[in-house]
């Protein structure tokens, strides 16, 4: 059987170490294309152990050290277009975005382009982009699968019905490394803080967003798009366990859930073999020693987090654009020290709020709304930067 040629966007963050190891040892899936940012080392390593077709990197000056390291055969393409270049040229079975933030857009298009099944780990680029990249993949009959644990749990559960006899997702959230502390001890927490997860192992961006829970808004909204749903059928609820990631509830007051050990690896390997499953060796989940599984409603900073989502879904056009460049850029004035923790969520929120509408939604009227976003943060970062320091 020919094996699955798959490409990876982020292949040097976690989701992308992780579905290289997925692929590992597989003979029906091989790495054909390997895209990263700026961590040539590393992508060298993952160069030599797979042997891909092209690889990329967006730091030219990176590109430099790597050009030596590469295997013979591996062609190297760099520069800020060097993803988009890459996926047209490996035109893969399978596009695994996993890039964080807004650079995945115009390389999911172009896979879009290519007839890629897409693979979708990336938030940003359906938060921003959802009209325009699930449009697209209907009229060019693409598949896209969501790869985040709590849409692929929906995606599965979704089988034990039709659409219309949806009556709500629930989507789980862990409440992240501040779960337990108060709004004002939050409020102070340091970036070591903010990523010392319980439970998952992930990149430091997402990780940020579970302490403030903005990865659930941003998840709300894609959601929104992946399933055709209205922000009325789509809930949060919190799950410190991390053990349930989503389920589905059916008019006949059916619940189908999905619930696995945290571990992205499974909603990886769950869409490079879709529509089947391949057989893995993983430790069973074990629910007696769980003991119990706990549930509770969002409030406080969690609630106002999450609620951001659900606006941008009401204000439509480049409200989602506005919503998650806004927040990337607010993460890292954080992980900077320009901003304190607390600031994160109001900041975005003063700038969903100051954002104008559009007539039209088109990939230049949502880059402009993204750089929007990105000043009016920068701006707000700056200025509490001086208060500060004065």
């Amino acid at each position: 059987m020919k094996a699955k040629r798959i490409a990876i966007l982020g292949s040097t963050g976690s989701i992308g170490r992780q579905a290289l190891e997925v692929i590992a040892g597989r003979a029906e899936l091989s790495a054909c294309a390997l895209a990263a940012g700026g961590n040539w080392k590393l992508l060298a390593e993952q160069a030599r152990a797979f042997g891909p077709q092209v690889v990329a990197i967006a730091d030219e000056a990176a590109a430099d050290e790597l050009k030596g390291l590469l295997p013979r055969g591996t062609k190297l393409l760099a520069g800020p277009d060097a993803m988009t270049r890459l996926v047209r040229e490996a035109r893969a079975d399978i596009l695994l975005s996993a890039v964080v933030g807004s650079a995945g857009l115009e390389p999911t298009l172009a896979g879009i382009e290519c007839g890629s099944t897409l693979a979708i780990a990336n938030k940003e680029t359906l938060v921003m982009a959802g009209q325009i990249v699930i449009r697209a993949a209907r009229e060019a009959g693409v598949t896209v699968l969501p790869v985040d644990s709590e849409h692929s749990a929906i995606f599965q559960c979704l089988a034990a019905g039709r659409r219309s006899e949806v009556r709500r997702v629930v989507i789980t959230a862990s409440g992240g490394a501040l779960r337990d502390r108060d709004a004002q001890s939050c409020a102070q927490a340091t970036v070591e803080e903010a990523l010392d997860h319980p439970t998952w192992s992930m990149g430091r961006k997402i990780t940020i967003d579970s302490a403030t829970l903005m990865n659930k808004a941003l998840e709300v909204v894609e959601a929104h798009w992946l399933f055709d749903l209205p922000a009325e059928q789509i809930e949060v609820l919190l799950h410190p366990e991390s053990v349930l990631h989503s389920y589905v509830e059916f008019v006949d007051g059916s619940v189908i859930a999905q619930l696995a050990r945290p571990d992205m690896t499974m909603p990886i390997a769950y869409a490079f073999s879709y529509p089947e499953r391949a057989e893995r060796r993983v430790p069973a989940l074990d629910l007696p020693s769980l003991g119990r599984l706990t549930f509770s409603s969002l409030e406080g900073r969690f609630a106002r987090a999450v609620n951001l989502g659900y606006e941008a879904i009401r204000r439509g056009g480049a409200a989602g654009a506005v919503l998650s460049s806004a927040n990337e850029a607010a993460v890292e004035a954080f992980v900077e020290g320009a901003i304190p923790f607390g600031r994160i969520v109001p900041i975005v929120e003063e700038t969903l709020n100051k954002a104008k509408p559009i007539t039209e939604v088109t990939l230049e009227s949502l880059l402009a709304a993204d750089a929007w976003a990105r000043q009016q943060v920068r701006d707000q970062a700056e200025a509490n930067k001086l208060k500060a320091d004065c």
